[in-house]
C-alpha cells in the first residue's frame, strides 16, 4: 500500500511540475516584447568588457568534443544536454552568458536559464565572431592580461 501511495504521489508531483513549467513558459512567451528581445542578447564587445570586470560567467554550451578541440578563456563548458544537472556550477550573483559557435544552442540554453530564475543573455555574435572580432592579435593579449588580473 505504501508503495502505491508513493507512486501516486510521484505521478502527481511530476504532473504538477510539468504544468508549472508549461505555465512558466506560457507566461514568458505572453510577456515577450521588444525590450526582452533586446535584453536577451549581448554583443561580443559588451561581453569582453564584462569579462574584464569579472561581472559575467561565460558558459560554452557546446558538446565536450567540440570544446576539447578549441575553447575560449575563461569559459566554462557545460554541454546543453547537461545544463539541467549542472546548475550548481553557475554563479547566481553574475550575469550568465551562454555561447556556441553561432546562436542556436546558446539561445535555447539562455531561455532555459531565464525560466530557472537566472539573469542570462546569449552571445549574439557567436563564439566564431567573438574570436574574429574581439579576441585576436594584439587585442587577445590585452584581454587575456585584464581577465587574469
Amino acid at each position: 500500500m505504501r508503495y502505491i501511495l508513493t507512486i501516486i504521489a510521484l505521478i502527481i508531483f511530476i504532473q504538477n511540475n510539468t504544468m508549472a513549467s508549461e505555465a512558466s513558459f506560457d507566461k514568458y512567451l505572453s510577456s515577450f516584447d521588444y525590450k526582452e528581445r533586446e535584453e536577451m542578447k549581448i554583443s561580443a564587445k559588451e561581453l569582453v568588457e564584462l569579462l574584464k570586470k569579472k561581472q559575467v560567467q561565460l558558459i560554452d554550451i557546446r558538446f565536450k568534443e567540440e570544446y576539447a578541440l578549441w575553447k575560449i578563456e575563461p569559459s566554462i563548458n557545460i554541454p546543453i544536454n547537461e545544463l539541467p544537472s549542472s546548475l550548481d556550477k553557475l554563479d547566481k550573483n553574475k550575469l550568465i552568458v551562454t555561447a556556441c559557435p553561432h546562436i542556436d544552442r546558446a539561445s535555447l540554453a539562455r531561455h532555459y536559464l531565464t525560466l530557472k530564475g537566472y539573469k542570462s543573455k546569449y552571445l549574439q555574435d557567436g563564439l566564431i565572431k567573438l574570436m574574429e572580432n574581439e579576441m585576436r592579435g594584439d587585442n587577445a593579449l590585452k584581454i587575456y592580461q585584464e581577465i587574469k588580473k
